[in-house]
């Protein structure tokens, strides 16, 4: 288990009356959002997200927080709030709920709709409240009030939490989008009342903390589509995540003025826009619609596919047909549009996706040629408006890397906040809050939890890290036969390896000096078989590092007879 921040100590126990905020993901990372507010005994959780693995994490399908520091505390849990239903947001809450089945999850209708979907894949039943903007709810010591704000999803809620010991106001993830597609802008109004009535803790997303000004509008990229739409030739392919309604939306929007039919391609895809549908939240043109098995029997020019795998994902649709190792087959004049934003850590996967798109004859179309995507998050400018508007006693960046809170707390620092009232935090920083003011007090050990295959935790960064090494530098195995009496070698050494670009033979010079450093080492005492297997890994591996210039990862067998 990892500790954040060596310099901080364990926090002292918490004193009644005070308010302490535990962050346990999503500070430090674009990903695995969830904090923990905790009040005289009683917890309350807001969001419960996943962070998906990058290039240096082989084989981890999610990586969760880390709930160890609530792990024998869950019947203090007084409810999971979700603020909206993106991954990085929801995506854990199967595995919080395995701990403790009857958590309450409050939530947004449409944010709830995707949760209670993915809950059913793992046969949770979930304990369940749908919750609107201007709502208010008492949750134990928490009284939660709930106010509208516009992302790149729909029905997203800040939440404002009233306690004995100080408000709170956490943002979730929002944008000050004056033209939303549905209408639904964040609601300045409230932002202006609660601040009125005084935000003591103001938990703000940061992830355009660096970018000046405001976030272009998302009615902008509707007649780049279209313009798209009008110039392609063949089929289209949209990739995006799979949650944007919105962007589905003016997919279907530009579909159905170009006469084209649209399937959607992904799991994900196909669940999502069939609850999004159902609920209202999806205006479907008649007969637009048609099964991916389907699009074969139409005229290229007549279809549109939307995707899920915009980040790069390898299981992804895009990158399964980038690959030629989907269904759909990309070809010839084949458009691409790649509907999203760069994910910080995903770059090198979603341009390999491009390249092997471009290589198949498919023009691609993304950010960065086209704009084909406005982010969901508030820009330097937005964020300069909630804190004039809240003027908030203390303030928390979250939901960014470090340079992302540390640019959100410069933000605030302009705005006339106090520098030592701006408590940028990573994961596992502890914050009390008591009588207005907000102090970092400790840390708690806070790390990553790998989801691999079937298995929750179990897989370690050591693990990891000989991944990594046989990926990297390859693998050699040497076998020998030794005499349990004497020592002298029987069989072998016989030295085979893979991943190392040297045939077998190269290692046949020093399969002598292998013989020789056993049989030296039984004259020396040294009988036991694990002695006798290390002195053969440290005589491969000189060699491996001198000759060869490579660290592979090596497994010496001795087996006594």
């Amino acid at each position: 288990m990892s500790h954040p921040h060596p310099d901080l100590g364990l926090p002292p126990a918490l004193e009644r009356g005070t308010l302490r905020i535990v962050p346990l993901g999503g500070l430090g990372e674009i990903g695995r959002n969830m904090s923990v507010l905790e009040l005289d005994g009683r917890l309350l959780i807001i969001d419960c997200g996943v962070l998906f693995p990058e290039d240096h994490q082989p084989g981890v399908d999610l990586i969760l927080p880390d709930f160890d520091y609530i792990a024998d505390r869950l019947d203090q849990v007084e409810a999971l709030v979700l603020t909206h239903g993106h991954e990085d947001h929801i995506g854990a809450v199967p595995y919080l709920l395995r701990l403790r089945p009857d958590i309450p999850v409050i939530g947004s209708q449409l944010t709830l709709a995707f949760v209670e979907a993915k809950l059913k894949e793992h046969r949770i039943t979930p304990l369940t409240l749908a919750v609107r903007e201007g709502q208010r709810e008492q949750l134990g010591p928490f009284d939660c009030e709930f106010v509208a704000v516009t992302h790149s999803i729909p029905d997203a809620l800040a939440v404002f939490v009233r306690t004995s010991a100080g408000t709170v106001l956490h943002t979730g993830d929002f944008k000050m989008d004056q033209l939303p597609l549905d209408g639904r802008i964040t609601d300045l109004r409230a932002f202006a009342r609660l601040g009125e009535e005084g935000v003591d803790l103001f938990m703000v997303d940061s992830t355009n903390a660096e970018v000046p000004g405001f976030v272009t509008p998302e009615r902008e990229i509707g007649p780049v589509l279209d313009g798209v739409f009008a110039g392609a030739e063949q089929r289209i392919i949209v990739a995006s995540f799979a949650s944007h309604v919105h962007r589905v939306q003016q997919v279907l929007d530009a579909a159905h003025s170009h006469g084209r039919k649209v399937a959607f391609v992904g799991r994900s895809m196909v669940r999502n826009m069939g609850i999004a549908a159902e609920l209202g939240y999806l205006d479907v043109p008649d007969g637009i619609l048609v099964d991916a098995r389907e699009v074969d029997a139409l005229p290229p020019h007549r279809v549109v596919l939307m995707s899920t795998g915009s980040q790069g994902e390898p299981m992804a649709a895009l990158a399964r047909m980038s690959n030629g190792d989907h269904p759909v087959k990309i070809g010839a004049g084949d458009t691409v549009v790649l509907a999203s934003s760069l994910i910080p850590g995903n770059e090198n996967a979603v341009y390999r996706v491009i390249n092997g798109l471009m290589r198949l004859g498919a023009t691609v179309v993304h950010q960065g040629s086209a704009r084909v995507h406005v982010s969901g998050h508030a820009a330097a400018g937005e964020l300069t408006y909630c804190y004039n508007i809240l003027r908030p006693r203390n303030v928390m960046p979250v939901h960014g890397e470090v340079r992302h809170l540390v640019a959100n707390g410069a933000v605030a620092r302009r705005t006339g906040i106090p520098a030592e009232r701006v408590l940028v935090a990573e994961d596992g920083v502890v914050v009390d809050l008591r009588d207005g003011i907000g102090e970092i007090v400790g840390a708690v050990p806070c790390g990553y939890v790998y989801v691999d295959g079937s298995s929750v935790g179990e897989l370690t960064d050591v693990e990891l890290k000989d991944r990594r090494i046989l990926g990297e530098e390859g693998f050699i195995s040497v076998f020998a036969v030794v005499d349990s009496a004497t020592g002298k070698v029987l069989a072998g050494p016989q030295v085979h390896a893979r991943g190392v670009a040297e045939e077998d033979a190269v290692f046949d010079a020093i399969l002598p000096d292998i013989a020789r450093a056993l049989e030296d080492a039984a004259v020396g005492g040294a009988f036991d078989t694990q002695q006798l297997q290390q002195v053969m890994r440290r005589v491969i591996g000189r060699f491996a590092s001198n000759k060869l210039r490579r660290r592979p990862m090596i497994i010496p067998v001795v087996v006594e007879a």
